[in-house]
């Protein structure tokens, strides 16, 4: 079987408290909304063939960067952790300059989409942060909408050394439909600022937290899910190209829309489409040169 790397996926307890949108009260977070760790997601992984996983960040806080970096000292399926630090304060230099002292640390993702200033990536960030990641060679995974694409693309021209990764391909609003108009309208936005952002060689994109963004039977059915996500497959093959893509889950914010099985069956659909070589590329193979991966020893002598 070709080797699979999850390249997004999340662990928290939210006991911890610095997970302000998981919300006990939010009844859409209920099924989530409870200690998640590797054990609930080792019975996930071994029945569908994942090698590996990267672990992302899902609060803004450095005390949840250290409590990732942990799981992947306990746990060698994780492989990479993309952590969180702040990027407007020149003090993160220090920090990032000790988390990268830890196999495991690869880079930082600040929470955009929850940022009330859509244009906040191109400019705010101090330079010295984003030198330490670019001297570090460290990663930018960029949590984004549709309307927060022209911004990231300035930022993304100004750093040219850093690598950048757009999770969830930048969530299209698939739910509103494709013919949205009007001063809201995304599908123009998106497509037009996916396609600029492609152009630029250090940005890949992650197939990945599709479904949530879906309505109705694309939540849950196999079928709706691969006939709503193939025109932003369609899409993103054509501009990044397959040597640019990587596969993920978003567990466990999928649960929210669909058992990870139906994930996975999807993009079974979906990349099986490809050559052979571009299935392991998306599979497993660009997330690793990606983030430097080093995969576990079980998993070596598979991924060569």
């Amino acid at each position: 079987m070709t080797p699979r790397i999850d390249s997004h996926q999340h662990f928290w307890r939210p006991a911890r408290g610095d997970y302000g949108w998981l919300r006990a009260d939010v009844p859409a977070l209920a099924r989530i909304c409870r200690d998640i760790l590797p054990a609930d997601f080792k019975p996930l992984r071994l029945a569908h063939g994942i090698n590996a996983s990267v672990l992302v960040q899902a609060a803004p806080s450095v005390a949840e960067t250290d409590f990732l970096l942990s799981l992947a000292d306990a746990d060698p399926s994780i492989v990479a952790v993309v952590g969180w630090c702040d990027l407007a304060d020149p003090g993160s230099v220090a920090l990032l300059q000790r988390w990268a002292r830890h196999p495991a640390f690869k880079g930082v993702r600040p929470m955009l989409q929850d940022l009330p200033e859509h244009d906040w990536i191109a400019d705010a960030p101090h330079p010295a942060v984003v030198q330490a990641l670019v001297d570090l060679g460290l990663r930018f995974d960029a949590l984004v909408q549709p309307w927060h694409l022209a911004a990231l693309l300035s930022f993304v021209q100004r750093w040219p050394g850093l690598p950048v990764v757009i999770d969830h391909a930048a969530k299209p609003q698939l739910a509103r439909g494709w013919q949205a108009d009007g001063e809201t309208a995304w599908a123009a936005a998106w497509r037009d600022g996916l396609a600029a952002l492609a152009r630029q060689p250090q940005v890949c994109c992650k197939l990945s937290g599709l479904l949530t963004e879906a309505a109705g039977a694309a939540r849950h059915d196999a079928d709706a899910a691969a006939e709503a996500v193939l025109p932003v497959w369609q899409h993103l093959l054509a501009q990044f190209g397959a040597e640019r893509l990587m596969w993920g889950s978003d567990w466990p914010v999928l649960e929210l829309a669909a058992p990870y099985e139906t994930w996975v069956q999807v993009s079974e659909r979906l990349i099986g489409t490809l050559p052979g070589p571009d299935q392991a590329a998306l599979w497993a193979g660009n997330a690793a040169r990606f983030y430097a991966i080093q995969m576990p020893p079980s998993s070596k002598s598979a991924c060569g």
